[in-house]
């Protein structure tokens, strides 16, 4: 372990599935810095609004408004919810917004977390926020605290667990599946490592219709070769 890895605060997290996570919460110097990136980017986008808006005249002075509102408010928004919790900045300092269970953070989160920059910003260049950081071991702002999220860092490439079960193979499911579970089938391969031996062949049991006349580690083995198919689905579907 680094010493950037001790420093931080570890925030332990049992999942479902019988399994712990660590998530690495991100202290008030890394986030003052993504925050920072964040704002040269949305003061670039302003400059070009500001340019744009002087050459159409009276009507660029409200569309300047409206820019300047979208940006400062929305900007955060979209990012988190549709870039995995991380805006440019934090995605350039390795840095993400996901719910205190480790869930990825949706609109509700988001939008509640974002809006009370308002408070977390007074008196003056978040001071409330840094002081109620200090205040908690998750070093939360108000925002935070009220949106039941955390800000933590993230590793440079997305985790890829079912890398470990590439020797396995890969097989559609005999049947049509719904999105919430093709979602429940790839999270279990992700996190199918994480588990005792045991437990990855207790939890491949409750698939039912899925492993239907297997048992034990054939049907553990099924799984994950559905879920290897998925996964190739899902990124293929990314990449187009």
């Amino acid at each position: 372990m680094n010493a950037a890895a001790r420093l931080d605060t570890i925030q332990r997290i049992a999942t479902p599935e019988g399994c712990e996570i660590d998530l690495r919460v991100a202290g008030p110097v890394a986030r003052a810095r993504a925050w920072f990136l964040d704002f040269l980017v949305r003061f670039g986008v302003w400059l070009l609004l500001a340019i744009a808006g002087s050459v159409i005249g009276d009507f660029g002075i409200g569309l300047l408004l409206v820019g300047a509102f979208l940006l400062e408010w929305f900007y955060p928004i979209v990012f988190e919810v549709y870039r995995n919790g991380q805006t440019p900045g934090k995605k350039a300092c390795g840095l993400a917004v996901v719910h205190d269970d480790g869930r990825p953070v949706g609109w509700s989160a988001a939008f509640i977390r974002n809006t009370l920059r308002g408070i977390d910003f007074l008196p003056f260049f978040y001071a409330t926020g840094f002081v109620a950081s200090l205040l908690n071991a998750q070093g939360k702002r108000l925002g935070d605290l009220a949106a039941g999220t955390l800000v933590v860092h993230v590793e440079a490439t997305p985790r890829q667990v079912v890398g470990a079960h590439h020797d396995v193979g890969s097989e559609a499911p005999p049947f049509p599946l719904t999105r919430e579970e093709q979602l429940a089938i790839i999270e279990y391969c992700q996190r199918a490592a994480l588990l005792t031996p045991e437990r990855a062949i207790e939890v491949a049991a409750a698939a039912g219709p899925l492993i239907a006349g297997l048992g034990g580690e054939a049907a553990q083995r099924r799984l994950l070769r559905i879920g290897n198919f998925l996964l190739g689905s899902h990124a293929a579907a990314s990449n187009s």
